[in-house]
């Protein structure tokens, strides 16, 4: 399939509706004359006559733009197949569905396990979930003509690029791109001057190293090496910019004829090896084929630490390559495979350490030996294992997300008919008792959903200025209570303490969650403090990889006398799911809610733990500046509603039809008239009758096909006075930044019960709102 073919194929569906719609005014036109020609009397003929012959003109005219416009569009369609068909990198053509018109050879033999119909099923097999990137890419490129994006996939680093063409037509193209460590760019990172040469003698790359000593980029070897060729381990009088100075030649034989030729130090009269390369600030050590050192320089002595290097086996310093050592060396030692770093963890006691080994393959005084270049690779494992970790606490709270959205709709359902039956049944009646335990419960399954949503921080927080000591004060009593006879709960508070903003409800179950753990950590009771502080930061600190800038905080500490967590689980315990308690003494969701409230909030979490000696964990909120609004804000959300009766019509979109039933039910009987949408398609259909009146919206968010902003904004243009509530099993933020384009509308997350349905509804229809 040819990316010409595929879009004459495309040009040729779109040219058959233009088609039909000329033969419909050319017969049209036939009627016309051919009525005047049978009826030849009266004015009625000259009018009949002259709007037929205006009408095939029209024909033919419009016949001339199409063929000229399919004449423009094939020239446009060849030039680009012409443009992408030889390219080198994987290039794409699409519609703006996605839907997948052509590929040029490149992307096929690419992708030819997941060539598919979409451009996201076909990148589906390099990094997971393409579709919201492909989705930004492709709007910034309606905006401003083209859009690029660098990705980090499984197989290394891509430059995804899209280019926005005629027709409502998308170009894509992915290239790979160089990766920037020195090992992956070969030996031009090294410090140890290295060339390759042919096997005629000329000089065909040199590392910077060599530049730099030589002072030139030379061409021939001779140039830089008096009476070539010599033995390798050979002293050389090699010709530098400070004149003949001698060095210590190492040869590797590459393919094709070609070597590799690594200039050492002078070594000392009578030693051979890596004695002379003690002064260079790369690590090597020396070894023989079977794996023994048989030298080390003090760089890899140093990196080795107190692990022994002279004499010792190189699976015994290092370990970690997922195959046998062995294997690795006799590979090496026969050159069956080029060198290739590999990356390996050194056994020393004291720290973790990992480095980047690159092994080659030699001869020193007419002897096979191996010379291994080590780098510090700590640093770029850490890397390594903070993004593998982000990744996958992005990708469980995208999961967790997704389940909430879910359970959110079927729980609405649940409790909602449950209000219904209750409407119906007072507290003497039989089953009365049955269906508060089915709200209850439908109430606690609810709790346990927004802290998932806690966790993937999607929750909607309810912000409001908080003195943390009132906060703490009304939640005494009830800590009291959960840490038992044996704990004694203490409070202490900064005279002195500012502000914060931040969701009431959801701080207290942080502080909650955090007493308990503390409480289970001292089995035999013992003391907790919950510490109030008044923080000032003059500078930025750095603190596990977190940032916290200079300024005002309140600092809130929960310390206990427990047994305190090993340095090995430490890192692990916001983790979700993660416990250290016995089955069925935790879910594992605790301190992975208190992070991600926290971290919602704007504020910072840390932990200072020794076994034996009791753990603290340290919050960390902004202070919040005084403004006109926060008491009056305070003020609005203190406000308890009651049901109310009212009257108004209300234009109902929901998908989900057990959903849908509920509401519909819940507003009419407030008295309100009721129209229901199953989608934002039939809700746009109804409104195109100019005469009826619609006094709110109550829209889901996400639905199939236009989702809820968006028809809700097309709407409003030609209804701008009507009022809109939006409700979802996602949290507020989740849509984006739609809705605060959109007047007069608020929020309402699923579940909600009958009555906060029903009063929301009356005070938007009020204005109570803002």
């Amino acid at each position: 399939m040819t990316l010409a073919s595929t879009n004459a194929r495309t040009l040729r569906r779109a040219a058959i509706p233009r088609a039909g719609r000329l033969v419909v005014i050319a017969v049209l036109a036939a009627s016309l004359i051919l009525y005047a020609i049978v009826w030849s009397s009266g004015q009625i003929v000259i009018w009949a006559l002259a709007l037929g012959a205006s009408l095939s003109f029209a024909v033919l005219v419009l016949a001339g733009i199409d063929g000229t416009r399919a004449v423009i569009s094939r020239r446009a369609s060849k030039m680009l197949a012409e443009f992408i068909e030889n390219d080198a990198a994987a290039s794409f053509v699409a519609d703006a569905d996605g839907a997948l018109l052509s590929g040029n050879p490149a992307a096929r033999r690419r992708f030819a396990p997941t060539f598919g119909d979409t451009v996201a099923a076909t990148l589906r097999g390099i990094f997971a979930d393409p579709s919201g990137v492909l989705y930004r890419l492709q709007m910034l490129a309606r905006d401003k003509g083209s859009a690029r994006e660098d990705i980090v996939t499984r197989s290394g680093p891509v430059r995804l690029s899209v280019q926005y063409l005629r027709d409502n037509r998308f170009l894509w193209r992915i290239e790979d791109i160089a990766d920037g460590d020195p090992v992956q760019r070969g030996a031009e990172g090294l410090p140890v001057p290295v060339m390759t040469v042919s096997q005629s003698g000329a000089i065909l790359s040199m590392n910077a190293a060599a530049r730099i000593l030589i002072g030139e980029r030379a061409t021939s070897i001779d140039r830089v090496v008096a009476n070539w060729p010599i033995p390798s381990g050979k002293t050389v009088q090699v010709t530098t910019t400070d004149g003949p100075r001698p060095f210590q030649l190492i040869e590797r034989g590459l393919k094709a004829g070609r070597r590799e030729i690594v200039l050492l130090a002078e070594a000392p009269a009578g030693k051979v090896g890596l004695s002379g390369i003690g002064g260079l600030p790369v690590a090597l050590l020396h070894l023989d084929v079977t794996g023994k050192i048989l030298s080390a320089n003090p760089a890899a002595e140093a990196l080795l630490g107190d692990l022994p290097a002279q004499g010792a086996m190189l699976g015994d310093v290092m370990e970690g390559l997922g195959r046998p050592i062995a294997d690795w060396l006799e590979e090496t030692t026969a050159r069956r495979r080029a060198p290739k770093s590999e990356f390996l963890r050194l056994t020393r006691r004291d720290q973790e350490m990992f480095v980047q080994v690159t092994l080659s393959s030699t001869r020193l005084e007419e002897e096979d030996c191996l010379i291994a270049v080590l780098n510090d690779a700590t640093e770029l494992k850490t890397l390594e294992a903070q993004f593998v970790q982000s990744q996958k606490m992005q990708a469980i709270g995208q999961l967790a997300g997704g389940v909430a959205h879910d359970f959110n709709n079927l729980l609405t359902a649940i409790s909602g008919h449950c209000d219904l039956l209750l409407l119906r049944h007072d507290q003497g009646d039989e089953e009365y008792a049955d269906l508060m335990q089915i709200n209850q419960n439908a109430n606690r399954a609810a709790s346990l959903v927004g802290q998932l949503l806690a966790f993937s921080r999607k929750q909607t927080l309810r912000p409001e200025v908080l003195d943390v000591r009132d906060t703490l004060s009304d939640l005494g009593h009830l800590l009291n209570r959960l840490v038992g006879e044996k704990v004694t709960l203490t409070l202490s508070h900064d005279p002195v303490l500012g502000a914060i903003r931040a969701d009431k409800r959801q701080l207290e179950q942080v502080l909650m969650n955090l007493v308990v753990n503390a409480r289970d950590a001292m089995p035999d009771g013992g003391e907790i403090r919950i510490v109030t502080e008044a923080m000032t930061l003059t500078t930025p600190i750095e603190r596990d990889r977190a940032s916290i800038p200079s300024g005002d905080y309140v600092l809130v500490k929960v310390i206990d006398e427990g047994v305190g967590i090993p340095p090995d689980k430490l890192q692990k315990i916001f983790e979700p799911f993660y416990t250290t308690k016995r089955t069925g003494e935790g879910t594992g969701l605790g301190l992975s809610t208190a992070y991600g409230i926290v971290k919602q909030t704007g504020g910072y979490i840390f932990v200072d733990s020794a076994v034996g000696s009791g753990t603290a964990f340290s919050l960390i909120f902004p202070v919040r500046k005084k403004q006109a609004t926060d008491q009056l804000f305070r003020k609005d959300l203190s406000i308890k509603s009651t049901p109310k009766h009212g009257e108004g019509v209300v234009l109902l979109v929901e998908d989900e039809a057990p959903v849908r039933a509920f509401a519909s039910r819940a507003l009419r009987l407030r008295g309100y008239t009721v129209i229901e949408a199953e989608s934002a398609e039939d809700a746009l259909n109804t409104l195109e009758d100019g005469a009826l009146n619609v006094d709110v919206f109550v829209t889901d968010v996400v639905m199939p096909g236009m989702d809820g902003p968006s028809w809700v904004r097309q709407a409003l243009k030609t209804r701008p006075e009507v009022r809109v509530v939006f409700v979802s099993g996602y949290a507020e933020g989740a849509f984006g930044d739609t809705r605060p384009g959109i007047p007069n509308s608020v929020f309402l997350q699923k579940p909600f019960s009958l009555n906060q349905l029903t009063d929301t509804v009356h005070e938007q229809l009020n204005g109570t709102i803002h």
